[in-house]
């Protein structure tokens, strides 16, 4: 279809005639409206249309008609994919720009400028990296825009228009600014630094030199001292081979003068002076070696015997403040003139106060007599644990028949089951009981001024023959709540 449209369009521009013109003019916009009606259908067409080579001949013309329906396309293109701005590369993106902002300077015609404008609007609103392009390579458009197509008739477009270019460029100066004064910082930054290097130039040349020197002084008197000693070793080893030397010879003057009767004593005396040398060095060498295996075992050795020593006078002070503290105090020894003194008190006071003496008889009754008040103080015990056994138990009955009355049901409420916990197989009780009811029952006939006494009027002529049969039990009922 683009070479379809590229065909008319050649054909309308190169023809003469009105009539053909205006045929040639409708069959291209009539192609331009298909076109923009197949890429609103299937919005993937709309990079490759963009990308075609035909797309870029068609937009580059002089002919007020077919460009504005052209540029018509490209705005129909714009809306229908928004994205399609981010896929096609900037090679494709320059001409097209290009050709827009060439019809912005180079035409005066307002349907022209309209068109223009509005497709470099929907390009720039829909891809900001356009507005920063634009920016970039056409530094002059905005004033352009604003001279030129100011009251042409399509002010909102160019009023947005050159706020998204004033936006644009605004942030391009502020980040130059930005930029310059970055620079600006870097290079007195780095000015100050170096100036400041420099001032300390001097001074550390000076400090580095005096290092130099205290260095290389300290290694010549390391030389100096190393050669000292090498001269004082190589010094006495000379003096040691000088001595050795003179010995020998002295050894040798003595042993010519020596009378060759005597040579084989004086060799042995030699040799048993040479033995007794080595045999000394010998046992020094082995005392030090078991000395050094026995130096272990003879620090813990000590180090136990300080342990031991430490712990035990612990041990003693912790012994004396136990002693201090403790309520009881030993007695010293006693001597034997103290003790004699108290031995002499004891008898003088048995002699004063002697024993009674009894007769075999006497103990054997007095035994007796023990025995039997023991025996009736056992039995009154166990007498005295029954009756009180029996006390506690009569209690505790009594307790828990005063617990039972006293959270009674009242005969409306009570039921069947209740009669088991009130029935009593004593006839003491049982009597009482009756005579209770049977008191509660007149009680309860009485007129209620009689009722204002407060003496409280028992049945004391109760009959026995009245008593129910108390081998199948007997049920009392006492309390205040009415029947």
């Amino acid at each position: 279809m683009l070479v379809l449209g590229r065909w008319i369009q050649a054909r309308y521009v190169r023809s003469v005639k009105d009539e053909e013109s205006a045929e040639l003019l409708r069959c291209f916009r009539k192609v331009m409206d298909a076109l923009c009606w197949l890429v609103s259908g299937h919005v993937q067409l709309a990079e490759l249309v963009l990308r075609q080579e035909h797309f870029l001949q068609l937009l580059m013309t002089d002919d007020v008609e077919s460009s504005t329906a052209v540029m018509s396309l490209l705005q129909a293109i714009l809306r229908a994919n928004s994205a399609v701005l981010h896929q096609i590369p900037e090679e494709t993106l320059h001409p097209i720009l290009d050709e827009l902002i060439y019809k912005l300077s180079a035409t005066s015609n307002p349907v022209t400028g309209r068109s223009a404008t509005q497709s470099l609007l929907l390009m720039v609103e829909n891809n900001p990296q356009i507005v920063r392009m634009v920016g970039t390579r056409y530094k002059g458009l905005r004033s352009l825009l604003s001279k030129k197509w100011t009251g042409k008739g399509f002010g909102r477009e160019l009023s947005r228009l050159l706020d998204v270019l004033y936006s644009s460029s605004y942030q391009q100066e502020e980040m130059q600014r930005l930029h310059r004064a970055a620079c600006i910082i870097q290079a007195l930054w780095r000015g100050f630094r170096i100036r400041k290097r420099m001032r300390k130039l001097p001074g550390a040349v000076t400090s580095l030199q005096r290092s130099f020197r205290a260095k290389r002084h300290e290694e010549s008197k390391q030389q100096q001292r190393l050669r000292e000693e090498e001269d004082l070793r190589e010094c006495l080893k000379l003096r040691r081979l000088r001595a050795m030397r003179e010995f020998r010879e002295k050894q040798l003057a003595l042993l010519e003068i020596v009378h060759a009767g005597q040579m084989d004593k004086h060799i042995r005396d030699t040799q048993e002076t040479a033995a007794l040398m080595v045999q000394r060095h010998w046992r020094g060498y082995r005392d030090r070696k078991s000395f050094m295996l026995q130096k272990q075992a003879l620090r813990q050795y000590k180090a136990a015997v300080t342990i031991q020593r430490a712990a035990l006078r612990f041990l003693k002070m912790r012994r004396r403040i136990r002693e201090s503290l403790s309520p009881w105090k030993k007695h010293k020894d006693l001597k034997d003139e103290e003790r004699s003194r108290l031995q002499q008190k004891v008898d003088s006071h048995l002699q004063l106060h002697p024993a009674q003496q009894m007769s075999l008889e006497q103990s054997q009754e007095l035994h007796g007599k023990v025995q039997e008040r023991l025996g009736h103080l056992l039995l009154s015990r166990k007498q005295q644990q029954r009756s009180e056994h029996r006390r506690e138990a009569l209690l505790a009955q009594i307790n828990t028949d005063i617990s039972m009355l006293m959270g009674a049901p009242s005969l409306r409420d009570a039921a069947e089951k209740d009669m088991d916990f009130f029935t009593s197989r004593s006839v003491p009780v049982a009597l009482k009981a009756k005579q209770c009811h049977s008191t509660m029952l007149k009680r309860s006939r009485w007129p209620w001024w009689k009722k204002l006494s407060d003496d409280f009027v028992e049945e004391e002529n109760a009959s026995l023959g009245d008593l129910p049969d108390l081998e199948h039990g007997i049920i009392f009922i006492a309390g205040s709540k009415q029947p």
